[in-house]
C-alpha cells in the first residue's frame, strides 16, 4: 500500500520532466550555455627556440616584437613556403617551413624553433618546457571542451604516454607513464611527483625582452685574443660579445634617453670576428700533438690551443693567416652586413682584446691612407713626392761635391728614402768609383747616427735634412720589427679603434720602438683608445711612449653610474687626510722650534706677537695649499697633456675602476681583470659616447671626470 503512492509520485516526476519547460526558462538556460561558451578565450602563442648547451636543452622565448612578426608571417599562411623571417636584431633568420633559427654572420648549430602555447615544468631546473605544437592542439582543444560544457578532469595521453589531466582551469597536472621494474627489482608505487602544466606563456613567468631597436647607427667588429674561450666562464667570443651587446643596449636607456625619445639614435651593431678557428685547421694541431710530451696532458693542451696563438702570430707562415682571416672576414662581414641592411648610412669601427688588439693595430698601421677612388690624384702626387726626393739626392751629392754622378743617381730613380737604404755593394753596382762610395756611406752613417741621438723630447725624431712629413717618417717606426707578411687592405675606414686589455705597448717595445712620434696617426683611422683594468697583467700603457719625459696617470674612466666607487673616494680621502695631518704637524713642530731658539725680548714681544701670527699662519698655509691643490691641479694638466695625434689630441689611456672586492688582492683578481671588458658598463658607456660624439650626440648628463 505504501508503495504505490510512491510509483505515482516518480511517474509524476517523470511526466513533469517529459514535459517541455517553459519559454522563460528555456531562454534562461539558452543563456547560461552562451556565457559557459563565451567564458573560453583562444590561447595566445609565444615563439621560443632551443638552445643546446653541454648536451641540456633550454628553451628561451624570443622578444614581444620578434614573435609578434613570426606569429603574423604564420597567420599569412605562407609558412607552407620557405619563407624566412630576420630576428635578433637580423643576426639570426628563421625558416618558418623547417621551424629552424639560423645565425647569418657566424656559424653555430641550428636551432628549433616552436610556436608555443602549452607548457609544464621539468624535473631539473624547474623551467617551464614547451609541448610540441601539435600535442598543444590536442590540450587546447580539450581545455576549449571542458571549459564551454564545463566538464573536467578530462584525462590526455602523450605522444610519450605520459598522462595530463585537467583538473579545472587554475590546477592542471601531468604525470610521468608507470615505470618498469628495474635491475635491483623495485618497483615504484606511485606515477612519480606530478608536474605543473601551464596554458600561455603569461603564466610561466618567462622573461621575455621588449626587442632592440630596428634603426643601426653604428656598425662595430669585435676581434678575441688568444684561443677560444674569451673569459673566465670558457665562452666563446660569439656569447661575450652578445653580452657586450645587451649591455650597450641597457646603456643606451639609461643614458641617452632623451636621444631616443626624440628617435634620433637606434642602436650600436657589435660582431664578433673569429680568428681562431681557422687558424688551428691548418693541421699544426696535428703537428704539435706528435712533439707534445704526455704528461700533464690537460695543461699541454690547454698551453697548445691558447698561449701558442702569441708565438704563431710571431711566426712569418702563421702571421699571414691570422691577418689574412681577420681582414678577410671584417670585409665580408662589412658586405653581407650591407646587403641586408641597404639603408645603413653609418660608420664602422674596429674593438680588439688582447692579442687581438696587436693584430688590429699591426692591420691599421699597414693600411693606405689614400682611399681607392683617389687613384688617379695619388699618382701625381706620388710623382711629385718622387721628383721631390730625385731633388733632395742631388743637393745631398751638390754637398758632398760629387755632382758629376746625379745623373748615374737620376737614372736609377735614387730618391732620399732609397739612397738612406743603399749598401756598398748598391753602390759599386751603379758604377760609383771607391772614393765617391766611402763619403756617401760615410754621410749615410753619420746621419743615422744622429736620428738616433736626436733628443726624445723633439716633436719627431728624424734626420734633420729630412722634408718628408712627420707621419711617413714615424709609419716605418711603428711598423719597425713587425712580422714580415703582406697586410691585406679594409674595405672601409675605421672611424675609432678600441683596444681591451691590449698589449699593444709591450709589443712595439719588444719589437724596438723606443718611442712613437706624437705627429703619428694611424692612415686609415682617427680614433685610437686603449682600455684596462688596473690589475689586468697583460695590459700596457700606450701614452708614455709618445710623452716619455712627463709621467702623468691614465685617465680615470668613470662609474656608468655617474661617480667614483666608494672604496677608491674613501681611499683617496684618507690619503688627502694623512697628507694633510702630516703637513700640519710638521707645521706644528716648525713653529714650536722656532719659538724654542728665538728667545724674545719682553719689551719687543708684544709688538712682535702679530708678526709670528702671520708667520705661523703662513708656514701652516703653505704646506695645507699645496696637497689640496695637487690633486685637482694633476687631474687638470693630465687631462690637457698633448699625447699626439693618435688619437686625434684626445687621451689615449683610459683605466677602468676596480670593484671593491678586487681592491683586497690585486694577484686574486688578475686574471679576472683581464676577462671583465664584456660585462664592463664603464667600458660599454665609454665605446657608445665616443661613437656617438661623432655623430653629435652626448649623454644625457656628462659623466664628471670625462673628457
Amino acid at each position: 500500500v505504501s508503495r504505490r503512492p510512491c510509483r505515482s509520485t516518480m511517474s509524476a516526476q517523470e511526466q513533469q520532466q517529459a514535459q517541455p519547460p517553459p519559454p522563460a526558462a528555456a531562454a534562461a538556460s539558452e543563456a547560461a550555455e552562451l556565457d559557459a561558451a563565451n567564458r573560453y578565450e583562444a590561447v595566445v602563442p609565444h615563439w621560443f627556440y632551443c638552445k643546446v648547451t653541454d648536451s641540456r636543452e633550454r628553451w628561451i622565448p624570443f622578444s614581444t616584437q620578434d614573435s609578434e612578426r613570426l606569429e603574423e608571417a604564420h597567420g599569412s599562411g605562407r609558412d607552407k613556403e620557405d619563407l624566412v623571417v630576420p630576428t635578433s636584431g637580423g643576426r639570426y633568420d628563421v625558416h618558418l617551413k623547417k621551424r629552424q633559427r639560423v645565425a647569418v654572420y657566424w656559424e653555430e648549430e641550428v636551432s628549433e624553433v616552436r610556436r608555443c602555447t602549452w607548457f609544464y615544468k621539468g624535473d631539473k631546473d624547474n623551467k617551464y618546457i614547451p609541448y610540441s605544437e601539435t600535442f598543444s592542439k590536442e590540450l587546447e582543444e580539450a581545455y576549449m571542451m571542458a571549459v564551454t560544457l564545463d566538464e573536467w578532469k578530462k584525462k590526455l595521453e602523450s605522444p610519450s604516454r605520459e598522462i595530463i589531466i585537467l583538473h579545472n582551469p587554475k590546477l592542471m597536472v601531468h604525470y610521468h607513464p608507470v615505470a618498469t621494474s628495474d635491475d635491483w627489482g623495485s618497483t615504484p608505487t606511485e606515477q612519480g611527483r606530478p608536474r605543473t602544466v601551464k596554458r600561455g606563456v603569461e603564466n610561466i613567468a618567462a622573461e621575455i625582452p621588449n626587442g632592440e631597436p630596428l634603426q643601426i647607427d653604428h656598425l662595430v667588429f669585435v676581434v678575441h685574443g688568444i684561443g677560444p674561450a674569451c673569459d673566465i666562464r670558457f665562452r666563446s667570443i660569439i656569447q661575450c660579445v652578445n653580452d657586450f651587446r645587451n649591455v650597450s643596449l641597457s646603456m643606451l636607456q639609461a643614458h641617452f634617453k632623451k636621444a631616443q625619445e626624440q628617435q634620433q639614435i637606434g642602436r650600436v651593431e657589435f660582431l664578433p670576428v673569429n680568428w681562431h678557428s681557422s687558424l688551428h685547421s691548418t693541421g699544426v694541431d696535428v703537428d704539435l700533438e706528435r712533439i707534445t710530451l704526455p704528461s700533464i696532458n690537460r695543461l699541454r693542451h690547454f698551453i697548445n690551443d691558447t698561449i701558442l696563438d702569441v708565438f704563431f702570430y710571431n711566426s712569418s707562415t702563421y702571421c699571414q693567416t691570422i691577418v689574412d682571416t681577420v681582414a678577410s672576414e671584417m670585409n665580408r662581414l662589412y658586405q653581407l652586413f650591407l646587403q641586408r641592411n641597404p639603408l645603413f648610412k653609418g660608420g664602422v669601427s674596429i674593438a680588439g682584446h688582447s692579442l687581438g688588439s696587436l693584430i688590429l693595430f699591426d692591420l691599421l698601421t699597414n693600411q693606405k691612407a689614400a682611399p681607392e677612388e683617389d687613384e688617379h690624384s695619388e699618382e701625381g702626387s706620388r710623382t711629385t713626392s718622387s721628383n721631390r726626393g730625385i731633388e733632395e739626392v742631388k743637393e745631398i751629392l751638390k754637398k758632398l761635391e760629387l755632382s758629376e754622378y746625379c745623373d748615374v743617381f737620376e737614372k736609377e730613380k735614387m730618391d732620399r728614402q732609397a739612397l738612406f737604404l743603399c749598401t756598398e755593394k748598391n753602390l759599386k753596382e751603379m758604377g760609383i768609383p771607391l772614393g765617391p762610395r766611402m763619403k756617401i756611406l760615410h754621410y749615410i752613417s753619420s746621419k743615422t747616427e744622429m736620428q738616433c741621438r736626436a733628443e726624445p723630447g723633439s716633436p719627431l725624431q728624424r734626420d734633420p735634412d729630412n722634408t718628408d712629413d712627420g707621419r711617413n717618417c714615424q709609419y716605418r717606426d711603428v711598423g719597425l720589427g713587425q712580422v714580415s707578411a703582406n697586410y691585406p687592405q679594409l674595405n672601409y675606414k675605421p672611424t675609432i679603434f678600441f683596444a681591451f686589455g691590449s698589449p699593444i705597448g709591450m709589443f712595439l717595445t719588444v719589437r724596438g720602438v723606443k718611442r712613437i712620434n706624437p705627429n703619428y696617426s694611424l692612415p686609415t683611422c682617427k680614433g685610437f683608445f686603449n682600455i684596462f683594468h688596473p690589475f689586468d697583467p697583460v695590459a700596457y700603457r700606450i701614452e708614455p711612449m709618445i710623452v716619455p719625459d712627463l709621467e702623468f696617470e691614465p685617465m680615470l674612466l668613470p662609474h656608468h653610474k655617474g661617480r667614483k666607487r666608494m672604496h677608491l673616494e674613501l681611499k683617496e680621502g684618507l690619503t688627502r687626510m694623512s697628507v694633510d695631518l702630516k703637513n700640519n704637524l710638521l707645521g706644528s713642530l716648525r713653529v714650536a722650534w722656532q719659538s724654542f731658539t728665538r728667545a724674545p725680548l719682553p719689551a719687543v714681544e708684544a709688538a712682535s706677537t702679530d708678526a709670528e701670527a702671520e708667520a705661523e699662519a703662513g708656514v701652516e698655509k703653505q704646506p695645507d695649499t699645496k696637497p689640496d691643490e695637487t690633486p685637482a691641479a694633476v687631474k687638470e694638466e693630465a687631462s690637457l697633456v698633448n699625447v699626439g695625434r693618435l688619437n686625434g689630441g684626445n687621451r689615449i689611456d683610459y683605466v677602468l675602476q676596480e670593484k671593491p672586492i678586487e681592491s683586497f688582492n690585486e694577484y686574486l683578481f688578475a686574471l679576472q681583470g683581464h676577462l671583465c671588458y664584456w660585462e664592463s658598463e664603464d667600458t660599454v658607456l665609454l665605446v657608445l659616447k665616443e661613437i656617438y660624439q661623432t655623430q653629435g650626440i652626448t649623454l644625457d648628463q656628462p659623466l664628471p671626470g670625462s673628457q
